[in-house]
């Protein structure tokens, strides 16, 4: 399958590269050195040949292990009830952007206007028994009110202060904010019953689960109406073997790959238990997506770097190819690419040492060099004849 892909890509690429060099003939050149293929920069453009400044690097072995993208377990809110009534407003439909604390629905209860107005009234008899009762004061104080009037007084006005505070606590747990809670006063009667649901977290509605006019609360009925999700930041979910988990642990950087897409991710869980059916450890890594590149749900291929070791000169296996037994890699000039015969070392699945043939700086071909190679064949074979 993959020469089948390899002869359909050399195809496609010669047919661009064949009709550039075409375009460029009238131009022509005086023959071709035996190690160097000549092209413009038109040419090399159309070749989609990938160049690459060669460098030192790490060479590493790898562990490869399967996994999949989800959200990120800090960064997902739901948006629910607690109290039985009816959606009045949804002022965000899916996939609409909200920020902390915005309001994303309205709900009506009769629930909500019960507990709203029972700390009014506590609120009121509160403020009279507070008055009452710094009147009373004074009045002990100056020696006209009776210890008996002046304690019957402070009795009052602490039951007072302890009903406001149990309808203040009920207001709490239906979710209103203290800022909510002291602008009742001014509120309208008739509003009461109305109350705002806010976003706990700035993200966009990954979910709704309800419509216009719904029931929510309780018995039996849906109690969240959003779930709310910030993707900047992810988690990939890895199945890692038993064996391997020596290797690994957490603060450990590693690279995600998914569709010839790669991100860095650091691990940030290793779980103390295997799972029951695949006998795997899970393996939890943080990515960070700013740039929105990820999607919860995408399968990904997960590098774990292990033993890593420094080399001066690395380059990417594919800029590597074999010329009569010899390993060469091609370098671009200002002509085009010159083949170098080259030395390698130490290597691991993605990179390979250069021990000799190549400079730091120096810039290589590191894709569709086939190409190349076959270009310079044809032209060892129009030298010969």
């Amino acid at each position: 399958m993959i020469r089948i892909w390899l002869l359909a890509a050399g195809l496609v690429l010669g047919a661009a590269f064949a009709a550039a060099a075409h375009d460029e003939k009238k131009a022509g050149s005086d023959g071709h050195d035996d190690a160097l293929v000549k092209l413009s920069e038109r040419q090399v453009e159309a070749g989609k040949f990938v160049v690459a400044e060669v460098a030192g690097g790490v060479l590493s072995k790898r562990i490869v292990v399967p996994g999949s993208i989800v959200p990120s377990g800090d960064h997902v809110a739901r948006v629910a009830v607690r109290l039985l009534g009816t959606v009045a407003e949804l002022r965000k439909r899916l996939g609409d952007p909200v920020e902390a604390g915005e309001v994303v629905a309205v709900i009506e209860s009769r629930e909500v206007a019960d507990a709203k107005s029972e700390y009014l009234a506590a609120r009121l008899v509160f403020e009279l028994q507070q008055t009452l009762f710094n009147r009373s004061t004074r009045l002990f104080e100056g020696k006209v009110l009776s210890e008996n009037d002046y304690l019957r007084a402070r009795t009052t006005f602490e039951d007072a202060r302890v009903k406001i505070e149990i309808a203040r606590q009920k207001l709490f747990a239906l979710s209103l904010t203290a800022e909510q809670i002291e602008a009742l006063p001014q509120q309208p009667v008739e509003t009461l019953r109305r109350q705002e649901l806010r976003a706990p977290i700035k993200g966009r509605i990954a979910e709704r689960r309800v419509e216009l006019g719904s029931l929510v609360g309780r018995e039996g009925q849906e109690s969240e109406l959003f779930v709310i999700a910030d993707l900047s930041v992810l988690w990939a979910d890895l199945s890692v073997s038993p064996s391997d988990l020596s290797a690994i642990h957490e603060g450990q950087k590693i690279t995600l790959t998914a569709g010839g897409e790669s991100s860095p991710a650091i691990i940030m869980f290793v779980s103390p238990l295997l799972d029951k059916e695949t006998r795997a450890a899970r393996v939890v890594a943080s990515i960070d997506n700013a740039t929105r590149k990820w999607r919860p749900g995408l399968f990904v291929t997960a590098e774990i770097p292990t033993d890593e070791a420094p080399a001066a000169i690395v380059v990417a296996k594919t800029a590597l190819q074999t010329v009569k037994s010899d390993t060469v890699v091609f370098v671009r000039t200002e002509d085009g690419f010159e083949m170098r015969k080259i030395g390698i070392g130490r290597q691991d699945t993605r990179l390979v040492e250069i021990t000799e043939g190549l400079a730091a700086g120096e810039r290589v071909a590191t894709a569709n060099t086939f190409v190349l190679k076959a270009e310079l064949g044809k032209a060892e074979a129009g030298h010969d004849d």
